[in-house]
C-alpha cells in the first residue's frame, strides 16, 4: 500500500475550539434575544404606555367615581371593652358580602367610638367607618378609573404580594433581552463598533440629561 501524501487530521486546537465557543455563544444569543423579546413584547408595551400615563395624570382627571353607603352590623361584635375582642374577621366579611368592597385590608384603626376600616387594590379605595356602640356602618368607595388601575400595576401599589412577583419576573426577562442584544452585538464585526458607540452615546445623553434637568 503505498503512502499518501495527504496531511494526516489533527485533534481540533485552541483556535478551533474558540471559534465553536464563539459561534455557540452568537447562536444562543440570537435565540435568547428572539424568544425573550417576543415573550416580554407585551410586557415592554405596557410598561412604556403606563410610564407614559403615570408622567401625565392630568390627561386623566374627571375618572374618578364615589359610591357612598349606610347600614348596620350586630353592636356585639364591636361593642366590647377588650378590643382585642372585636370581630374583625366578620366585620371585614360582612363588608365584603353586603356592599362588595374589593382589595386587601389595609388598616383596622379601634377607637373609643368608633372603627374604621380601610381597602386598598389598584385603582381603588374604600373607607368604613362602624360606630361601636350601636353598629351603624358608613362607607365611602372610590374607583379612579381604569388608568389609575394600570398606573398602580406599574408601580406595584396595592396590588398584592403575587404581582410584586410578576413584576419582578418581568423585570428579569427584560435584563435578559437587553443583555442577550449586547452580547449579539459583540458578534457582528461590521456593526460592533459603531452599536456600542451609539449605546455610549445614548448612556451619556441620559446622565446629561439628568445632570442638567433634575434639580
Amino acid at each position: 500500500m503505498r503512502p499518501t501524501n495527504e496531511p494526516v487530521k489533527s485533534a481540533a486546537g485552541p483556535a478551533d475550539k474558540s471559534k465553536v465557543w464563539r459561534k455557540r455563544t452568537a447562536a444562543w444569543s440570537r435565540w435568547l434575544h428572539l424568544y425573550l423579546s417576543m415573550l416580554s413584547f407585551l410586557v415592554v408595551l405596557f410598561f412604556a404606555v403606563t410610564g407614559l400615563t403615570l408622567n401625565h395624570v392630568e390627561w386623566f382627571d374627571g375618572q374618578q367615581t364615589e359610591r357612598k353607603a349606610t347600614g348596620t352590623l350586630p353592636a356585639a361584635w364591636v361593642n366590647t371593652p377588650d378590643t382585642a375582642a372585636i370581630k374583625k374577621l366578620q366585620v371585614v366579611e360582612r363588608l365584603r358580602q353586603n356592599y362588595h368592597v374589593q382589595g386587601s385590608v389595609s388598616d383596622f384603626i379601634v377607637e373609643d367610638d368608633q372603627c374604621a376600616v380601610s381597602f386598598k387594590g389598584p385603582g381603588y379605595s374604600a373607607d368604613a367607618f362602624i360606630n361601636r356602640h350601636d353598629g351603624t356602618i358608613k362607607l365611602t368607595e372610590q374607583r379612579q378609573g381604569l388608568v389609575a388601575v394600570l398606573n398602580d400595576l406599574h408601580k406595584g401599589r396595592d396590588s398584592g404580594a403575587k404581582w410584586s412577583w410578576v413584576i419582578d419576573v418581568s423585570a428579569g426577562f427584560l435584563t435578559l433581552v437587553s443583555l442577550s442584544g449586547l452580547a449579539m452585538l459583540f458578534f457582528l464585526k461590521n456593526k460592533r463598533a459603531n452599536g456600542l458607540l451609539v449605546a455610549l452615546v445614548g448612556g451619556a445623553l441620559c446622565y446629561l440629561l439628568y445632570a442638567l434637568w433634575v434639580p
